[in-house]
């Protein structure tokens, strides 16, 4: 099949390297416009077209009447989406034989949104997954084409998940395709009344309230890593607050009582900062200062010692 890719960020690479190594033609890769700043490098796609040697075209909007007009002449069969980054409208989706297909990081109906592998994490859930969809004018509602399942790791970032997911993903996102050209796909229409929304993350979401428990830190540490990172602010007596950014956390048992037997091995030297949270301990592992390169605890603490992080 004639195969047009609209995807922006890494988790749709491995999908493009995918498709542009079998059978199938992708003669074009949509992308979204590049706002070039001092130091930043190229979104992944632009990076991952050229080397495939893939025509690469960053329309202001897919939707645009230009934009249709273009993919109409482009007599393609099918649209793959994946981490675009804008919302196909039916003229778009319309613009090929076969309509649209989307890769999307969560189970569906659960986690609808822009961030769904980040609030998987965020919620401390032991599972998630890919689900390909039959591309409709709703946020991620259409008909299920695929779903893949994985275990989520406890001390899994974010960033680290969505890179697993997106190499598995890329394979289911082929089945489909091969399915769609032999017309032997299923598909499955979502139950709305189990759907939940996964917004877009903003800075301010890193924010770390010591007061909650020491997993749900855990989980927000892990859920901000790469971005927005989880940060707080240490203060330290006759200096202005810190802020610093928080990468990795380790959740610490409680302390045993007198009664209890020894553990059955031998307890981690502690090397990071301890923090007592609403209900636990937490040990700062690695994490960054404002202005300042990424650094462990111990590292941290020979410039900033005798402060702490404020609940």
């Amino acid at each position: 099949m004639r195969i047009i890719l609209l995807g922006t960020g890494p988790f749709a690479v491995p999908t493009l390297q995918a498709l542009s190594a079998g059978r199938h033609e992708v003669p074009l890769v949509v992308s979204r416009p590049f706002r070039a700043r001092k130091k930043s490098p190229l979104p992944p796609m632009h990076v991952a077209a050229s080397d495939l040697g893939i025509e690469l075209w960053t329309p202001p909007s897919i939707n645009l009447p230009e934009s249709v007009e273009r993919l109409l002449t482009l007599e393609a069969d099918l649209l793959v989406v994946c981490d675009y980054g804008e919302i196909l409208r039916p003229p778009a989706l319309e613009a090929t034989r076969l309509g649209g297909v989307n890769l999307h990081g969560s189970l569906l109906p659960k986690y609808r949104g822009a961030a769904p592998v980040q609030w998987a994490v965020w919620n401390g859930d032991a599972e998630t997954g890919n689900t390909v969809i039959q591309m409709t004018p709703g946020l991620d509602a259409g008909p299920c084409l695929a779903q893949q399942r994985v275990a989520i790791d406890p001390d899994e970032t974010a960033g680290e998940l969505e890179e697993r997911l997106a190499a598995l993903g890329a394979e289911a996102v082929v089945e489909v395709v091969d399915q769609l050209e032999a017309g032997t796909a299923s598909p499955i229409v979502q139950d709305n009344a189990a759907a939940s929304k996964a917004p877009r993350l903003a800075k301010q979401d890193g924010q770390i309230d010591w007061s909650k428990s020491a997993i749900a830190i855990k989980n927000q540490v892990r859920a901000m890593h790469p971005w927005p990172r989880a940060f707080s602010f240490w203060h330290s007596e006759g200096r202005e607050p810190l802020r610093v950014a928080i990468d990795r956390v380790r959740l610490l048992p409680p302390a045993p009582s007198p009664c209890e037997p020894p553990p059955s091995e031998p307890a981690r030297p502690r090397a990071g900062i301890l923090v007592e949270t609403g209900d636990g301990l937490l040990e700062v592992e690695s994490l960054q200062p404002a202005g300042k390169r990424p650094m462990t605890a111990q590292e941290f603490l020979r410039g900033y010692a005798g402060g702490g992080f404020a609940r």
